[in-house]
Formats: structure tokens, C-alpha cells, sequence
């Protein structure tokens, strides 16, 4: 019989992997080997579209292949019936095409440990490929390139006989193919939703009715703000929603109020007795405890056994029942950060921050800027994430912290001054905004004339799932070297396939904030 075994985020059990009857993130051992089962289904998929369509990628099946990906992603879907639907489906459509046999995951996992690496590190980053994709069709967008990418990187998954040559240059393809996925969400969400601005959001909560939306999906968060329109509720950004706020077509709606909570690790706690019904639009739900569990709605790819799930028409009715019913506080509530704080900037995206590029410039020939550092990625639970917090605080006053992704709530409520009218916290975004990071650093890398790695520029990362591998391929796939990684190294990278990385790409575990700091300043 076939045994749950899941190592594909940062907090899996001891370090090497989830294979009791649940995994740490809550996910159940029937949900894990579903996933396994799909993730078969879609190579069977590849199979075909390889064998009988001559690798190219119907409108069907790309949607079946970035739903499918996004599904079996961390924190998305727990619920087995959705999963046995995505299954079913994708059968279907590669029965369509022509026989193809599918792949037996479990058997990746009991492979030679370097294949197994390597494979799982090609299979996490097309997973997040898989999320960026999804955000970008929701709004019309796609590309066969990355269609066919999906494709092959399936079908490398499936084969028996591939080795260290073969899998290398697929993992650094990926992040290539990532690249041009994460340029296509970007111009996607500022075609629909126009570009970013700075805008400084509260965390206090008005009295009355109102909703928390979590999750990335701005596509849902526009029609509830459609549907909310003129009935007396609020709404409330939660995680990775935050960046909302700084959408002109988002922040025009004068009921999107504020952000409520910090990170999404905090949920369970923060969502407790709250007199509202909270939204799940992707990736990040927990397992809701008793006490809230009756005001939660799925979305999108989010499913969880017992939550009521709003379907493809996206009829928000039963959640604004919900929040009428509850009725909201009665009084505003004033709430804060993380570190004490009582609002928070973000939107400083690649159109902010290349639009004050001469500031920038003139502030590092001056001196007044001496280094910059992107201390972003993914949050969670496991201790050792505050190496983040005081990373940011211990910065010297002349140095500039660009943040994006949930990994900024451990700072980003603290106040640490400006550098010639610029915050020295500049939040770019969610981590489907990466792009921006990588578009301002190759912009400055041409303003000074040198390569990004000769930038005064370091990266200080925090992963905990498989859009932060696939952003980690992409780094890697561009040439950027001395990366500082944490709080643990995946388990799923095998000490052939770390030596590779450390070798050739400088990678290197965090140490603590006043050693990295001495390190990486000394230059």
C-alpha cells in the first residue's frame, strides 16, 4: 500500500518529510496521495500532448495543466473530493488525445536521492510556475511557451532513465520559462488593474459589517468589491492581499478600508472570534479551528472538507449574508503590527521605484544609500524567522530594505527611517511580484554599468513553499550569485545537488543577523 510522503515545504517533520497520517501543514494522508495521483495524471497528460499532439498545448489543457500544478501546491486544497475531480478531469482530456501511461509518483520518492533532488526541485518550482500561470488566466492571459514548458518538464519528471545531466539544465529552464511567466502576471494585473502606487494602509477596523479576503487572486478581490458595492460592508486585505490597496482600479472602491492580521501562520489565532466571514482566494488557508470554521469560504483552486466553496460564476451572496448576519464590531478596533504599529506602506513596484531611479542613483554616488537588500520571501510557523526581523532592524542607516511576499510582516510595521525622502522599507509587493524585484535590480545593474551581482545589492531570502523554489530557479537561471537562504534549506536537495548550487552559485544558509550583515558589508 502506498504511504503518504510529502517534503515539498520548509516546515515538514524533522526536516525530512511528512509521512504519518497527516502532514505538519494539516493536510491529511488521503489529500497527500491524491496529490501524488494527480501530479501522475497530469505526466500521463504530458505523455499524450507529446506523443499524439506533437507537444502542443491546447487551451484545455493548459488550464487543466496551471490548475493542477496550483492544487497540489502547499496550503491550497485539502479537501479529497476536489482533487479526485481534478484527477477525473484530467484523465478525461488526455483520453481525448490518445493513450499515454500515467506516472507512479511514489516511486520518485524512493529513487536515487540525487534524482530524486533534482526531480523535486524540478517538480516545486513548475508547481509555481503553475500559481503565476493561474493568477495570469483568470485575467485572459497566457502563453504557449510556458504551456509547452509544463509539458516537457512533466514528461522529464516521468522518465525512468533521466540523471543529473539531463534534469540540471530542465531545473535551470525552468526558472527561464518562470521569468517569462512572472513578466506575464505583471503586465497582466497592471493591464487590468493599472500600476502600482505607495499607499499606506491601516490596520484598524471600522465599525459595522465587513469581510477579510486572503490569498492573491485580485481577480476575486474585484468582483467582491463589485458585489460589496453600496451595502454598508467593509472590506479587509489579509496576507499576501495587502498589496491590493495600491491597485488604482482596486483602491478606487472607498469600502476597501484596511488590513487586518499579519502573516498567514498567524491565522488560527487571529481569525478567532472575529465577528466576520473571511474569503480564501489561493494558497495559505490552515485548517480552520471550531471556533470560526462556520465563516470561512473557499475560491479559486482553495478547498477544505465542510467549507462552503463559491464556484466559477463567483456569486459572493452567502459571503455577504454572512458578514450582514454577523453584524462586525460594534466599536472600531485598533489593531497592530507585529512589531507595535498601526498602519503599513506598500506599492512600491518596478513602476515606483524606476520612476524615482535618478533619486536612487544620486543617493549611492552620494554615498547616502551604501547597499541594498531584498530581504523577502515566504513566512510560516517554524522558529528562526525572526532572524528577519532583526536582520531589518540591525540595517545601518544608510542601507535600503526592498521587501515583497508575506516574509515582510515580520517588519514592516516598524519605522526605520527614510533616505533623502525615500522609506528605507520599500514593500514591493506579493511574491507574484517578484518580477518587480528583478526588473529594478537588472534597471540599476544599467544605470551603473555593471553586472547585478557587482550591484551593491544582496539578497536575503525566506522560502517556505513552491513559488519561492521557482523565484529561487529564476535567480539562478539569471546569474545572481550569494544568495542567503533560511530559515532551513530544503529537504528535498540532496547534499550532490547542494554542493552544485553552493559551488557554482555562491548559496549559503543564514548564520545570524550580525554575522550576515558583517559579511555581505565588508565588501
Amino acid at each position: 500500500m502506498k504511504k503518504m510522503f510529502c517534503f515539498q515545504c520548509e516546515q515538514t517533520a524533522g526536516g525530512k518529510g511528512c509521512a504519518a497520517s497527516a502532514g505538519v501543514c494539516g493536510k491529511a494522508g488521503s489529500a497527500a496521495l491524491l496529490m501524488d495521483d494527480l501530479t501522475g495524471a497530469m505526466i500521463g497528460l504530458a505523455r499524450a500532448v507529446s506523443s499524439h499532439a506533437g507537444g502542443k498545448v491546447s487551451g484545455a489543457v493548459y488550464k487543466l495543466l496551471v490548475e493542477g500544478l496550483f492544487v497540489t501546491g502547499a496550503n491550497v486544497n485539502f479537501d479529497d473530493a476536489a482533487l479526485q475531480k481534478c484527477i477525473e478531469k484530467t484523465r478525461s482530456e488526455a483520453a481525448k488525445l490518445g493513450a499515454a501511461e500515467e506516472y507512479a509518483l511514489h516511486t520518485l520518492w524512493e529513487a536515487n536521492e540525487d534524482v530524486r533532488s533534482l526531480k523535486s526541485l524540478l517538480l516545486f518550482g513548475i508547481r509555481g510556475i503553475g500559481a503565476y500561470a493561474h493568477h495570469a488566466l483568470v485575467l485572459g492571459y497566457e502563453n504557449q511557451e510556458i504551456g509547452e514548458f509544463l509539458v516537457k518538464a512533466l514528461a522529464g519528471i516521468g522518465e525512468n532513465g533521466y540523471g543529473m545531466t539531463e534534469l540540471l539544465p530542465l531545473a535551470m529552464e525552468a526558472g527561464k520559462v518562470n521569468l517569462i511567466c512572472m513578466e506575464l502576471l505583471d503586465k497582466a494585473n497592471t493591464e487590468s488593474y493599472g500600476t502600482p502606487k505607495p499607499t499606506t494602509v491601516p490596520l484598524s477596523v471600522e465599525k459595522g459589517p465587513f469581510i477579510i479576503i486572503s490569498g492573491h487572486d485580485l481577480h476575486d478581490m474585484k468582483m467582491l468589491l463589485e458585489q460589496t458595492e453600496g451595502k454598508g460592508i467593509n472590506i479587509y486585505t489579509h496576507g499576501e492581499m495587502l498589496p491590493a490597496h495600491s491597485y488604482p482600479e482596486l483602491k478606487k472602491y472607498q469600502h476597501l478600508k484596511g488590513n487586518f492580521g499579519t502573516a498567514w501562520q498567524n491565522q488560527q489565532n487571529e481569525f478567532d472570534g472575529v465577528p466576520a466571514p473571511v474569503l480564501f482566494t489561493t494558497n495559505c488557508l490552515m485548517p480552520p479551528k471550531q471556533s470560526y470554521a462556520d465563516r470561512v469560504f473557499t475560491s479559486s483552486v482553495v478547498g477544505y472538507p465542510g467549507l462552503p466553496h463559491i464556484g466559477e460564476k463567483k456569486d459572493f451572496s452567502p459571503v455577504i449574508e454572512k458578514a450582514l448576519a454577523l453584524g462586525g464590531y460594534a466599536e472600531q478596533k485598533n489593531m497592530t503590527g507585529i512589531n507595535g504599529g498601526k498602519e503599513v506602506t506598500t506599492g512600491f513596484a518596478h513602476g515606483a521605484v524606476l520612476s524615482v531611479a535618478g533619486t536612487v542613483i544620486d543617493a549611492v554616488n552620494s554615498g547616502a544609500i551604501r547597499h541594498f537588500f531584498l530581504v523577502g520571501g515566504c513566512d510560516g510557523a517554524k522558529p528562526g524567522r525572526n532572524y528577519y526581523t532583526e536582520f531589518v532592524k540591525q540595517s545601518p542607516a544608510d542601507t535600503v530594505i526592498l521587501t515583497l511576499a508575506c516574509g515582510k510582516y515580520r517588519f514592516n510595521d516598524m519605522d526605520i527611517g527614510s533616505i533623502g525622502g525615500l522609506p528605507r522599507i520599500m514593500d514591493m509587493g506579493q511574491c507574484n511580484d517578484a518580477f518587480s524585484a528583478i526588473k529594478v535590480a537588472v534597471a540599476l545593474a544599467e544605470a551603473f554599468g555593471c553586472g547585478v551581482n557587482e550591484l551593491p545589492l544582496s539578497l536575503v531570502l525566506s522560502w517556505y513553499e513552491q513559488k519561492a523554489v521557482c523565484i529561487l530557479l529564476t535567480l539562478l537561471h539569471l546569474g545572481i550569485k550569494n544568495i542567503f537562504l533560511g530559515p532551513s534549506l530544503p529537504a528535498f536537495v540532496s547534499p550532490n545537488v547542494l554542493n552544485f548550487l553552493v559551488e557554482n552559485f555562491g548559496i549559503s544558509p543564514i548564520s545570524t543577523p550580525e554575522a550576515d550583515l558583517a559579511k555581505i558589508l565588508k565588501k
